[in-house]
């Protein structure tokens, strides 16, 4: 199966019954479709997600289309790492192996710097510091699953403008609302390459890629560059990005398609990435996806591991 056709939303193959799938984000926007394109497969849905209310809203959601999809919301705020632990602590409770991890949700740009609960810049903190410690928590159910489970990380085109700056990681000293983004998405394409090497070396029952929407339509801004706005310029920043975003980018169901791609396409391969086909990858069908040469420093890639380990306290 190639192409959009085979990875639309809608699609029931390949056949996931049996299967237990965690989307981080899964309540909105590209996390929202992407667990939909899972429960259309047949998938134990695990859905963690900030606020209760929209949690449901999302479970009621997911059911109208997939009236038999067996879904569990979970609680989780990526900002903070005992909210991290424990909502890892609670998926044992549900499962004994995890088959898919996405990797999604994300924050993008507030105007002005603003930390998480453990002092952490919000977006390196969130987008990559959040799931790097909650997969390092799920590892055993990953590698508890037949054929080791598939850990998708959600990267952006932002990643390849990004540079790791290990003298200001937090971003202390400089704050730029979209140089931070960019740094954080360019960490996840890092811990997703470097997962996939240290699986392959040290025999972990583990597959780990990346994958990218293009130019997606989603809440992302709104909950982001927009929401640190005043409200009126807030709205009119969310709305402006939303016609660029329909106008020269793609909806966010189709945004979801490289991802569902990545994790599930028996042509995707461990440490790779995929994304849009179409112009400057913006739009377009799924494939493989351009690696910018900042994500393919081996050493960047084993020195921020060895530093998010130490800031999250977790050992992999």
């Amino acid at each position: 199966m190639t192409g959009r056709r085979a990875w639309r939303v809608n699609h029931s193959q390949p056949d996931l019954k049996g299967q237990v799938a965690l989307v981080t984000g899964g309540n909105s926007g590209l996390g929202f479709q992407v667990a939909l394109g899972l429960a259309h497969r047949g998938a134990r849905l695990l859905l963690p997600v900030r606020h209760a209310e929209r949690g449901r809203e999302a479970v009621s959601r997911i059911k109208a289309e997939c009236p038999n999809a067996q879904i569990i919301p979970l609680s989780l705020d990526l900002s903070s790492l005992q909210s991290v632990a424990e909502c890892a602590a609670a998926v044992t409770k549900y499962t004994d192996r995890l088959n898919l991890l996405v990797n999604n949700a994300g924050v993008m740009a507030p105007t002005r710097r603003r930390e998480t609960k453990n002092g952490f810049e919000l977006q390196f903190g969130v987008n990559h510091l959040g799931h790097f410690a909650l997969t390092a928590h799920l590892r055993h159910l990953l590698e508890s699953a037949p054929g080791g489970g598939v850990v998708v990380s959600v990267a952006s085109l932002a990643a390849c403008k990004g540079h790791i700056r290990f003298d200001d990681l937090q971003s202390r000293y400089r704050y730029s609302p979209f140089g931070a983004y960019q740094q954080s998405k360019l960490a996840n394409l890092l811990f997703a390459m470097e997962l996939a090497r240290r699986a392959g070396e040290q025999g972990w029952n583990v597959h780990a890629r990346a994958a990218h929407p293009g130019w997606a339509s989603t809440s992302i801004i709104a909950n982001g560059q927009a929401a640190s706005l005043p409200a009126p310029l807030g709205r009119i920043e969310q709305f402006l990005g939303s016609i660029v975003l329909r106008a020269m980018g793609q909806s966010a169901a189709h945004g979801a398609e490289p991802i569902l791609y990545a994790a599930l396409s028996p042509t995707a391969r461990d440490g790779d990435y995929y994304g849009p086909q179409g112009y400057q990858e913006r739009r377009g069908p799924p494939g493989p996806a351009h690696i910018p040469p900042t994500a393919r420093k081996g050493s960047t890639a084993a020195r921020l591991w060895d530093v998010s380990e130490r800031l999250t306290g977790t050992s992999w």
